[in-house]
């Protein structure tokens, strides 16, 4: 039997359409597959509609304030000390207010608020641009709001960073494991050539645990579900003045700032 070009090109076109209907069926359930693979939940676990945090630069006073939430972060989630800015590998950093914050600086802003070092991580955004570009899957979105990172996904492509606008992301480009401190063995380690970032402690939430840093930061950093009005991270910003790292850009971050109290207005 013979089939003339205008059939063909019928044939053809109906096989496309369910193609790309198959294919987005299969990246659902790649998708779902992959946020239920992530540290199962047990009793008592931590859940959310949709988890924030709030940072209060208020009560960061001393160096060693900002020491604990980077080194307990540092030491549960296996991150390497290669000891030179190249290689380095961050979840939680600082910066100055001008890198922080850019385009909000003004000419009489408050010297001690321009030289503060201010804490940063993954702002698991509403609209994360790292997961449109990621081929594989690797980084995706939980129904909780959290934005995920697979290591045992990730081929090392570095989309998702070029895609982050605030430099959230690490590339482990040589063997991390020599450089751990002192391995964690509940937590597992990478290899050279993939991405590493903040989850937001998923593994603790699943245990009922919150985050390292929040428990590390004694009330400084704050955390909890955005919807419900009775949270403690809606009670910290209805009462002071927070900002957030470049909301002009549509991403959602939901990580908020508080730079100055009610009390202090």
């Amino acid at each position: 039997m013979s089939i003339d070009r205008r059939e063909f090109l019928k044939i053809a076109g109906a096989s496309a359409i369910f193609a790309l209907g198959g294919m987005a069926i299969v990246n659902d359930i790649v998708k779902d597959n992959l946020e239920a693979s992530q540290f199962s939940p047990e009793p008592g676990a931590l859940t959310a509609r949709k988890w924030a945090m709030v940072i209060d630069m208020q009560k960061f006073k001393t160096e060693d304030d900002y020491k604990k939430v980077i080194n307990v972060c540092n030491s549960i989630h296996n991150i390497p000390d290669f000891g030179n800015p190249k290689d380095e590998i961050k979840w939680i950093w600082t910066d100055t207010f001008e890198h922080t914050f850019p385009g909000q600086q003004q000419e009489f802003m408050p010297e001690s608020l321009e030289r503060m070092p201010f804490v940063m991580l993954c702002n698991h955004c509403d609209n994360p641009p790292c997961v449109r570009v990621c081929p594989t899957k690797a980084t995706f979105k939980r129904k909780d709001g959290i934005v995920m990172q697979d290591m045992h996904r990730c081929i090392g492509c570095r989309f998702c960073m070029a895609a982050c606008p605030y430099g959230s992301r690490s590339f482990n480009w040589r063997d991390p494991r020599p450089f751990i401190k002192k391995e964690n063995p509940e937590y597992p380690t990478r290899t050279k050539g993939v991405v590493e970032k903040c989850t937001f402690c998923v593994e603790r939430l699943a245990k009922g645990l919150m985050p390292a840093c929040v428990e590390a930061s004694n009330g400084a950093m704050i955390f909890g579900d955005l919807t419900d009005p009775n949270s403690e991270v809606r009670k910290a910003l209805s009462s002071n003045y927070s900002i957030r790292r470049k909301p002009e850009l549509g991403t959602g971050p939901n990580i908020y700032y508080i730079i100055g109290g009610a009390d202090n207005a």
